[in-house]
């Protein structure tokens, strides 16, 4: 084990993945030192954190207000500002856990600096995995935090690549898993909003429950773990212990459980290669006799956004994209009572098949085609009900 302190950044700070990475760095101050923090607006929890956990360097890349101070900080602002802190050579280890695409070209900048990053950020990969993963220079130097991808890294980490048959990652299947198509075309904003297992965001709530989140993250293990769709997929896991499950060619298969809780991944993340005792500091979910290792198969006819995900990323191009800014403005346009729960889906392939200039040829192209993606899908959106 080191003994030098690892001097972290997080960007996301003030969302539950960031969270769970602070509370890391709380637990092991002997091990992590927190050095810059980064959100979208929040500026009060933002200087809250930096209060608790001592950081130097603040950035809001939004702000609400003209100027942002805080006494006693570097205070920065502006979505490019995260690229200075990526190249901050007083920082080692940085987290991506900020949602959306604002944050790609400070990934790019980190990994070409040679920092270790942990990163739970799907656009980052699924928009712009041509752009990123190229830039990785060594092994492990980008390790992912959100849980099924983190299971299958570890699950990998130490195997011969070309033995892997087939990888699955879990879901929890949301609060409809066991639904009809009848009960899924009544479903409320306030239903999909309450996730079974996981506290996360509005928009990844309801992603959990249509399973297009499940879609999303398949194809970021595609370009994460440089495996073709037919080896990626996805099963239904209620007991949400079971995060990911690898089969390698000769029948046999490793899988990892935990209790589903981030602060797992992360620490793993932020460790790598240690592990840290989070038994000895009250964390320990490990009593078999809570195990539930039951499984099933997605039902692509109840929650078609899972195939169609899968199916974007296996044509690749402009389609992961797309798929990305179609599903930001169906999410957006249900919460806001203006489609039903089952239209999402609908709206989604529709702004999909319409589609047909030619791929992305750069990072901005493939940025910008995620915007072309949710105006589509919005204009979709607003002429639904004359349609239906």
């Amino acid at each position: 084990m080191s003994t030098k302190k690892i001097r972290v950044a997080v960007i996301g700070a003030t969302g539950s993945v960031g969270g769970a990475v602070l509370d890391i760095c709380r637990r092991f101050p002997e091990r992590f030192e927190v050095v810059a923090l980064a959100a979208k607006s929040n500026e009060a929890k933002l200087t809250e954190l930096a209060s608790l956990h001592r950081a130097r360097t603040l950035c809001l890349t939004e702000p609400r207000t003209a100027s942002f101070k805080a006494e006693g900080y570097n205070c920065l602002t502006g979505t490019e500002a995260l690229s200075l802190i990526a190249s901050d050579p007083d920082i080692d280890h940085i987290v991506f856990a900020s949602s959306g695409v604002a944050a790609i070209k400070a990934l790019q900048t980190a990994l070409r600096e040679d920092k270790d990053v942990s990163l739970a950020n799907k656009e980052s990969i699924v928009v712009a995995g041509p752009w990123v993963m190229p830039l990785v220079k060594r092994t492990d130097q980008l390790r992912p935090v959100d849980s099924e991808h983190s299971a299958i890294w570890q699950c990998i980490r130490e195997e011969n690549k070309a033995e892997i048959q087939k990888i699955w990652l879990t879901a929890s299947g949301g609060p409809f898993r066991n639904y009809t198509r009848e009960m899924l075309e009544k479903v409320t904003p306030e239903e999909a909003l309450a996730h079974p297992v996981w506290k996360m965001g509005p928009k990844i709530t309801v992603d959990s429950a249509t399973l297009m989140n499940k879609g999303i993250e398949c194809i970021e293990a595609m370009q994460l773990f440089d495996l073709p769709a037919e080896k990626v997929s996805a099963l239904v896991h209620p007991g949400s212990q079971v995060h990911g499950v690898v089969l390698f060619y000769d029948g046999t298969m490793k899988l990892l459980a935990s209790s589903p809780d981030m602060r797992l991944p992360a620490a793993a993340a932020l460790a790598w290669p240690d592990r840290v005792d989070l038994v000895g500091s009250g964390l320990d979910f490990s009593d078999p006799a809570k195990w539930d290792l039951s499984f099933r198969e997605i039902d692509g006819s109840l929650f078609p956004c899972f195939g169609i995900a899968c199916k974007a990323g296996e044509m690749g191009g402009a389609y992961p994209s797309l798929l990305v800014g179609a599903d930001e403005a169906a999410v957006r346009a249900f919460i806001d009572g203006m489609i039903p729960f089952t239209a999402i889906p609908l709206i989604i392939e529709e702004t999909l098949s319409g589609y047909s200039s030619v791929p992305p040829a750069s990072l901005d192209e493939a940025v910008s085609m995620v915007g072309e993606g949710e105006a589509a899908a919005w204009r979709l959106c607003k002429n639904w009900r004359y349609r239906n």
